[in-house]
């Protein structure tokens, strides 16, 4: 049976919260019955935008992370409320607006936290894949209708195909370690789990500092490299995809200037600033940045 999933694309979301104004547009003060109480003016949303910055001026990346229900196929809030949830046949969770009445218990039965609290309802509340729509001949939830960069990708496939697109797109989903087999997936996750480590190289050239175009610059993890660039027109080089669980690595930059190297720890992206090259290869007195 074909069931309903969602793709988050990563990289595309720049935070104009357009989904979380459509939700709300959708939701504050309508009330849907069978599917939802009258969402309130004021509260949590179930669609929340997460931001992750890293690094520091002028290398600054920051990452928005749309999250909401997950629709897991062994949701933990469901077995912690009974009757007053249910997973339809398609794949989409519902929580029964009148059966939860009173149940505050049931916000804190969401891992992931995309169940909210609706005090003027006194019901939890959570973002049902605008099920009533689709009900209706949508082929698509509002937050997809409404996105203007294509963040969105909503998809009714049997799950034999959905691990299929999966593993052939590389779509991952939220702390897969919780086994609560999640509905929505994300396209680029990485961007949101992982590391970089970026610099600018410049040299001193006839008492003039500039900025050096094509040195090379290696990436090393004790005795091993682990990658190689060369710097841009503007002196930058960046290293991405790097794992923040508070490893040293050394970057070592040549160029006919001279070279320098630099270690650090990563826990966040970071940035190590200006590393000046030297003819003798010395360190640089910087090194060892950790961060």
């Amino acid at each position: 049976m074909s069931k309903w999933n969602l793709i988050i694309n990563v990289g595309r979301c720049e935070n104009c919260h357009n989904c979380v104004i459509a939700n709300r547009d959708e939701h504050v003060g309508n009330e849907f019955a069978g599917y939802s109480a009258p969402a309130p003016a004021v509260g949590d949303s179930p669609i929340r935008i997460l931001r992750r910055t890293q690094g520091s001026a002028p290398m600054v990346e920051t990452t928005y992370l749309p999250v909401m229900c997950n629709h897991c196929d062994d949701a933990p809030c469901i077995r912690r409320a009974g009757d007053a949830i249910r997973k339809r046949d398609d794949g989409i969770v519902m929580i029964d607006p009148v059966k939860s009445r009173g149940r505050k218990d049931i916000v804190r039965s969401c891992p992931y936290g995309a169940i909210v609290w609706n005090e003027e309802q006194q019901v939890p509340q959570t973002w049902f894949f605008d099920a009533h729509l689709l009900d209706q001949g949508w082929d698509r939830p509002r937050c997809q209708q409404s996105c203007p960069t294509d963040v969105f990708e909503a998809v009714k496939l049997d799950d034999a195909a959905m691990e299929k697109k999966a593993q052939t797109e590389g779509l991952k989903v939220l702390k897969p370690n919780l086994a609560t087999k999640p509905r929505v997936w994300y396209r680029g996750l990485e961007r949101w789990e992982t590391c970089f480590v970026g610099g600018s190289v410049s040299a001193e050239i006839g008492g003039v500092v500039d900025c050096i175009e094509g040195a090379e610059v290696t990436l090393c993890q004790g005795s091993t490299c682990i990658a190689r660039t060369v710097t841009d027109g503007f002196g930058d080089f960046r290293f991405t995809n790097l794992t923040g669980d508070g490893s040293t690595y050394r970057v070592e930059v040549t160029h006919a200037y001279g070279s320098v190297w630099r270690d650090c720890t990563l826990s966040e992206g970071i940035y190590l600033g200006e590393l000046r090259l030297t003819r003798s290869g010395a360190a640089d007195s910087r090194g060892g940045v950790d961060a």
